[in-house]
């Protein structure tokens, strides 16, 4: 710690930060462009300069860049000097030179770093009166609009996509007083980051395509706290609505989980919530087929009238619906008869995944722990594919070296060029060991390319490598020997190693393997090591917590007659099995009730369908892969914005229906109750009451706002509909007002704050207000509850080693490989999404494609579980002999034929046309 003295008041602050970082987390304003907390210092823009003296009788002083100056104790510096206050206005002076004067029609105004510190400086005179330097715009996407002539050339856009996320095709153009920022040609940035350019640029450069289609200024946008729904990652989000639409996501910072970043399936998957053809009424379907609306009464007893008829009821739920959801629906049929909605082989992954998290003896890490380790093992998993925030935190921990070797020589870590020369090419240990090439290659020490069960060998021999008793691999190759000692190695000799698996392959022997790993590290007194085990879907691990069969338990119930009434939450049944076998079951069943807040071909298929609210019509709680529960709020109330909707959350309308099949009046319940029954209803989850505020929590008396302070035109929302504006719905549910009369400030420490404003501070830079320290945590704590107790080193090692694999000679293994644009069964239904999209093809090796005489591009006919499709070919450098990778997700909606993760072998074929198969053709 060091003391320093600042305008005449003395603070105690870390040693280790510089001048601008330690006054920010004092709360002090020092205006900045290029400084990010996330990446560091570069002392681009000189617009943080602060009077320093040498002690306190001198009377003069110097000019410094705060950025760029090191906390020393002792120290006399000055904000408020008038030559620093001078100088900043010049600097910013500068900077506008070719700024255009269009605030009023930039998007980013109300919501923009350079508005702020340009009021900040006390800069509002133009006196450059000369043609301005201009520049031509780009095309980049779907994503992000450009607008190059707001650049202030702060750098910060190329050092987060090059340095940070590690893109390529991103770049400064230029010299002197004519930079571009830009690609080299017009097209779609390649990152799967390329989003974070709208909140990590101060200007409006860079800004949100999907907002531009429906845009809102941030103070007319209602926000709530809310938890990304596209993966089990948990990053943390503050979704925008108006009129009933979500306009924008940002990324609401999280100091355990996401931090400052999003990946884009996260930040523009969220299309599917405002998507016209959502069912919005109750429907009964008739004899003939046609569905029919109805009000909620008539739905509820209708639904009702058709159970009471069904001999036994069982339930489906869905690792994509809340905790409170999926527990209502357990207790509607009873826990003997509910089904998770998972399938077999999934579930029994999942569960596996939670006993190694716990048994192991490795704790799993946050996302910012795994930025601290210093040697990693991915086994199997295509990260950027699978959990793409995840590949974020781990490239930081690759990254990490340059810091060690900066310290070592005295240069602090927040000196971010100093420490980027250094490093050069070094980073931290990393090895992958993946069936196809990833986007973390470049920065692997090793990247191994092997098929599922030859990974799940390389697991179990660095396992034994590391641990003599664990079981050796027979039959192993010298190559593959010596690489399982070199990973071991590096696992020993780091401080935090990390083993990193999941189920994208579905292969229980590679999570075995992992675990074997874990256990190994964990008995050679690793207790920094970590285990991090990736699952599918945003509450895959607190289903798995709350218990229940899997879904194809729940068809056979219905496939022998055990069971003839079932009711199914927010899960597509044709995603999960095969169409033959789901239709052989529902048709059996006397009576189909869905709820759910999209038209999936299950919701076509039911009797009766009752619309649910999606995210952000909704609350409830999610667990993600590192066991954190964490709260999500309702946004927005539809049948406020849209009376003419009979949207309802979940659980509301299992609640309800419980109440009619007992005949009973239906009586309001509310959430924090609903959360409360759900941790005693499961022991893993006792905790849960723990996560978040509860309904009666109040800062000065007031609720929290979820719309900013400026919030205007509340008393003309409605004016299409009725001239005579209601009062703002209740919420009796959350701590949360659907007004800006709450409060909205950010002196009172608080863990869900719905979004980030205070005074001077409209851009998202303004969290630095709500954090004990700049980049650190929340001063009231992250949000969010951790599971996983302590882990304890309990179990034998797995002895079960599959043997090496072996090609056929007229069969190819098929592989399901992760997509992270059009994986998941909402973002697909998103149309940014959607246009990001690649169009599915197959993967085979080089070798393989010679052997058929196919060349990249021509279409290939493939027969597989007695369905028969065509895709084009892609040659892969790493794909092994033998095998073929399919794009998960998209075949099955193409053949309905097919079951995710199961090891399938296939026969392909060269077709006997040239024709390539158009994105129309093959999407979904």
């Amino acid at each position: 710690m060091a003391t320093i003295h600042v305008d005449g008041n003395d603070y105690e602050v870390e040693d280790s930060d510089n001048l601008l970082h330690a006054c920010l987390s004092l709360g002090l304003d020092i205006p900045y462009f290029c400084w990010h907390p996330a990446m560091g210092s570069v002392g681009a823009c000189r617009q943080c300069a602060v009077k320093q003296y040498k002690d306190a009788d001198d009377d003069r002083g110097m000019l410094v860049m705060s950025c760029m100056a090191p906390v020393k104790d002792d120290a006399y510096i000055s904000i408020a000097d008038e030559e620093a206050k001078a100088f900043r206005q010049t600097v910013i002076e500068w900077l506008m030179v070719n700024h255009p004067h269009d605030c009023p029609v930039c998007e980013e105004g109300g919501h923009c770093h350079l508005q702020d510190m340009t009021v900040m400086t006390g800069h509002d005179r133009r006196r450059y009166r000369f043609r301005k330097r201009t520049h031509r715009n780009q095309n980049l996407g779907p994503f992000i609009a450009h607008e190059m002539n707001r650049c202030i050339t702060c750098y910060r856009c190329t050092r987060f996509y090059q340095d940070y996320a590690g893109g390529e095709d991103l770049g400064a153009f230029g010299a002197h007083d004519n930079v571009y920022f830009g690609r080299v040609t017009d097209g779609t940035l390649e990152s799967e980051f390329s989003g974070n350019l709208t909140e990590v640029c101060p200007t409006g450069v860079f800004t949100d395509q999907t907002h531009s289609d429906h845009y809102t200024r941030k103070w007319d946008l209602q926000f709530a706290p809310s938890v990304c729904h596209q993966c089990a990652s948990g990053c943390n989000i503050s979704p925008g609505e108006r009129y009933g639409d979500i306009r924008r996501i940002e990324n609401r910072y999280n100091g355990d989980v996401n931090g400052y970043f999003l990946c884009d399936r996260g930040r523009f998957g969220y299309g599917y919530v405002n998507r016209k053809d959502r069912p919005t009424r109750p429907e009964y379907r008739e004899t003939d087929g046609e569905a029919r609306s109805m009000e909620v009464d008539e739905a509820l007893d209708r639904a009702a009238d058709a159970l009471r008829g069904a001999r036994r009821i069982i339930g489906i739920g869905s690792p994509r619906a809340s905790l409170e959801s999926n527990h209502r629906l357990r207790q509607l049929v009873g826990a003997d008869n509910f089904s998770t909605g998972i399938e077999a082989g999934e579930l029994a992954r999942i569960r596996r995944m939670e006993a190694l998290n716990r048994e192991t003896g490795l704790a799993t890490p946050s996302l910012r722990e795994i930025e601290q380790c210093d040697a990693i093992l991915v086994l199997g998993e295509d990260l950027i594919q699978s959990a793409a925030r995840v590949a974020l935190s781990v490239r930081q921990a690759v990254r990490g070296k340059g810091a060690e070797l900066g310290a070592a020589r005295g240069i602090p870590e927040w000196n971010a060029e100093a420490v980027k020369t250094i490093a050069q090419d070094a980073g931290h240990s990393l090895f992958l060991a993946t069936p196809d090439v990833t986007k973390l290659d470049g920065i692997a020490t090793r990247a191994e390319r092997a098929g599922p069960d030859d990974i799940a060998r390389l697991g179990f021999a660095v396992a034994h490598a590391l641990d003599p008793t664990a079981p050796a691999v027979d039959g192993l190759d010298d190559a593959t020997s010596k690489l399982a000692e070199g990973i071991a190695d590096a696992l020993m000799a780091a401080k935090k190693p990390l083993v990193i698996a999941g189920e994208s392959l579905g292969s229980m022997a590679i999570l075995e393997a992992a675990g074997n790993v874990a256990r190994a590290l964990a008995r050679r007194q690793k207790a920094d090591a970590g285990l991090t085990l990736v699952r599918r879907e945003a509450n895959s691990v607190g289903l798995g917590l709350l218990g229940g069969e899997s879904l194809d338990w729940a068809l056979e119930q219905l496939d022998t007659g055990s069971a003839d009434g079932v009711v199914i939450l927010e899960n597509d049944l044709y995603a999960r099995l095969p169409a033959t076998r789901v239709d052989s079951a529902l048709a059996r069943a006397a009576a189909v009730v869905t709820i759910d807040h999209q038209r999936t071909p299950t919701w076509e298929r039911a009797d009766i369908g009752l619309p649910a609210g999606t995210f952000a019509e909704s609350d409830g709680t999610l667990v993600s892969l590192e066991g954190r529960a964490q709260r999500f709020y309702q946004v927005f109330d539809p049948s406020y914005m849209r009376p003419d909707t009979r949207i309802r959350e979940s659980w509301r309308w299992l609640h309800a229906l419980h109440a009619t099949l007992d005949r009973q009046p239906v009586e309001t319940v509310l959430l924090d109750d609903l959360t409360q029954a759900v941790a005693e209803d499961a022991p893993a989850l006792a905790p849960l009451h723990q996560n978040t505020p509860e309904a009666m929590f109040r800062i000065h008396g007031l609720k929290l706002a979820r719309e900013p302070h400026r919030y205007s035109g509340r008393t003309a929302m409605r004016a299409n509909l009725n001239v005579n504006e209601p009062r703002a719905p209740v919420d009796l549910d959350t701590p949360f007002a659907f007004s800006m009369e709450g409060y909205a400030g950010y002196q009172e420490p608080r863990r869900d704050v719905a979004f980030a404003w205070a005074p001077g501070w409209n851009s998202p830079q303004a969290w630095n207000k709500f954090q004990d320290e700049v980049g650190g945590h929340l001063r009231a704590g992250d949000p969010g509850k951790r599971l996983f107790t302590a882990p304890v080193a309990d179990g034998d090692y797995c002895t079960e080693i599959p043997a090496a694999f072996t090609p056929r000679a007229d069969e190819w293994q098929v592989i399901d490989l992760p997509q992270l644009f059009g994986g998941d069964e909402m973002s697909r239904r998103a149309e940014p999404i959607r246009e990001r999209m690649a169009a599915p093809q197959v993967a085979l090796s080089e070798a393989d494609a010679a052997r058929l005489g196919v060349a990249a591009g021509d279409v290939v006919s493939i027969s597989l579980d007695g369905a028969a499709f065509e895709l084009p070919a892609r040659l892969s450098a790493g794909m092994p002999k033998g095998m073929i990778g399919l794009p998960g997700g998209t075949v099955q909606e193409i053949t309905g034929a097919l079951t995710p993760g199961v090891t399938r072998w296939g026969r392909i074929m060269r077709a006997g046309g040239e024709r390539q198969a158009s994105a129309e053709e093959v999407r979904p």
